[in-house]
């Protein structure tokens, strides 16, 4: 890494990407929110059966933090047999607010924020984490029950217990593979939310058919030269393997890396490179092309470029062991991206390994269902869907494969945000007429009244956490 600091970068990175995704936090502790006498919301959660809570300095002036753990059956159509404890952070500001369900869609963040739903509703926040991610795993782990339904149960129940408390608009959230998680909740339980706005989520119908990132990547953004750059950057670190394998051997042994998943520091390197191009337009904009390093850049400069955009460390058993139950779902029912890395042959040696199959340990058996799964979610989106709001950026890669309406879909929308990235911060970014129509319908879903003054782009502190920053690497 040469004089980059590993932890400077990440605080770095997770602070400028933060401010671009309109996630609100404090930096300063608040006090807690004062209580009615007899009506303390600590002690109407200690009376929902199942559920246990802590609570923890706010940081959030106006609300109280709790940490809560609920008890879920390991598998749904058993509730008798085995159970897990899983994870949920409140942000509690009144009992007769709006609630905003979040769910990353991997783990939970331990730090208090506001997504763009929650700023907008002025509402509560519960930030649910997706079973199968620590902590929130049974031990052993029974694989075969990490599916969509299961999981769309798991905030089914949770809803309905929290619902005995909140029982104001429930508005549904959250980005990503969070975005993905949001849909399939509703498909399964679509009376549990009053509206759902999703972000940046990919819809893969046909996951033998993915031309559409070739002709994304062939298209993106209005700068062909920005395009070119990026693909020849990705070819030019392959060109130097043995130069940026020394510098991964090196950081490899600095941080006690290994490479038991990926078998090979040469294997994990090829992955990095073939993500490349994926990255820059996943966390980049166009305009950060021209702090791109040249092709006859050092090694050194070369490398630093490789992992901050795709973040070498990821490719090793310590980046890709907590993201072992999002590839586990990828390669069973969610389905990936393929690309042809026409631009990287034939450079590559290991293109084959572009598939979640090869970031899950061998000893977990995966079958996939040939997207059996993702048509019954998109055909109910198209026929029975109402209430979604999806949101895109132009140029995200992610958003090649989208949501789309059909005939049977009610009061609901596709945006896309000009020129924007995978971010969870879009609404604030689009053109004014659509902002607007947004916004409205936000608040009419969530039984708010609309507000006069504008959208702003909220203050966002150094150390506030994004959950996109955070929970967003995997790219398969």
């Amino acid at each position: 890494m040469g004089n980059v600091s590993r932890g400077a970068l990440a605080l770095a990175l997770a602070a400028g990407l933060a401010a671009g995704l309109g996630v609100t936090a404090s930096a300063q502790a608040a006090p807690a929110v004062a209580a009615a006498p007899g009506d303390d919301i600590a002690a109407r959660l200690k009376a929902i059966k199942g559920m246990t809570v802590e609570e923890k300095p706010s940081t959030l002036p106006g609300h109280r933090w709790f940490w809560l753990k609920y008890r879920q059956p390991v598998d749904h159509r058993r509730p008798g047999g085995r159970w897990f404890e899983q994870r949920i952070m409140l942000q509690h500001k009144a009992a007769d607010r709006p609630m905003v369900r979040y769910t990353s869609g991997y783990n939970t963040p331990e730090t208090m924020f506001r997504t763009e739903p929650t700023a907008l509703v002025d509402g509560n926040q519960i930030s649910i984490e997706y079973r199968y991610f620590t902590p929130s795993r049974p031990e052993p782990a029974d694989w075969t029950k990490d599916t969509i339904w299961q999981a769309a149960t798991d905030e089914h129940r949770i809803i309905q217990a929290l619902k005995k408390i909140y029982d104001a608009r429930w508005i549904s959230t959250g980005a990503s593979k969070g975005g993905m998680s949001v849909v399939y909740h509703k498909r399964f339980y679509p009376r549990d939310v009053d509206g759902s706005v999703v972000y940046v989520a990919p819809n893969d119908v046909d996951n033998r058919e993915d031309s559409a990132y070739d002709r994304f990547f062939a298209t993106v953004g209005t700068d062909a030269q920005c395009r070119a750059h990026v693909k020849s950057l990705a070819r030019e670190l392959l060109k130097r393997r043995p130069a940026m394998l020394e510098r991964f051997a090196a950081d490899a042994a600095a941080n006690g890396w290994t490479f038991d998943i990926l078998r090979t520091p040469d294997r994990a390197f090829e992955n990095s490179v073939m993500d490349y191009e994926w990255g820059f337009w996943q966390y980049a904009l166009q305009s950060d092309c021209a702090t791109l390093p040249k092709l006859d850049a050092s090694d050194d400069d070369l490398y630093k470029s490789l992992d901050s955009i795709a973040g070498i460390s990821f490719y090793t058993d310590q980046g890709l062991a907590p993201y072992v139950p999002y590839y586990y779902q990828a390669g069973t029912q969610l389905g990936w991206p393929t690309p042809q890395f026409t631009h990287l042959r034939p450079l590559l040696r290991y293109e084959s390994t572009y598939q979640p199959r090869t970031y899950v340990p061998r000893d977990i058996p995966m079958r996939f269902d040939h997207s059996k799964a993702m048509r019954d979610i998109d055909h109910w989106v198209r026929t029975r869907g109402d209430k979604l709001m999806f949101l895109y950026g132009a140029n995200d890669p992610w958003g090649s494969e989208p949501f789309r309406l059909g005939k049977g879909t009610r009061d609901s929308a596709v945006y896309t945000a000009p020129g924007m990235n995978h971010s969870g911060r879009l609404i604030a970014t689009l053109p004014e007429a659509e902002r607007a129509k947004a916004i409205a319908d936000l608040l009419r879903w969530a039984g708010v009244q609309a507000q006069t003054k504008a959208l702003t782009t909220p203050t966002v502190p150094s150390d506030a956490v994004d959950p996109l920053v955070l929970q967003g690497r995997p790219r398969l």
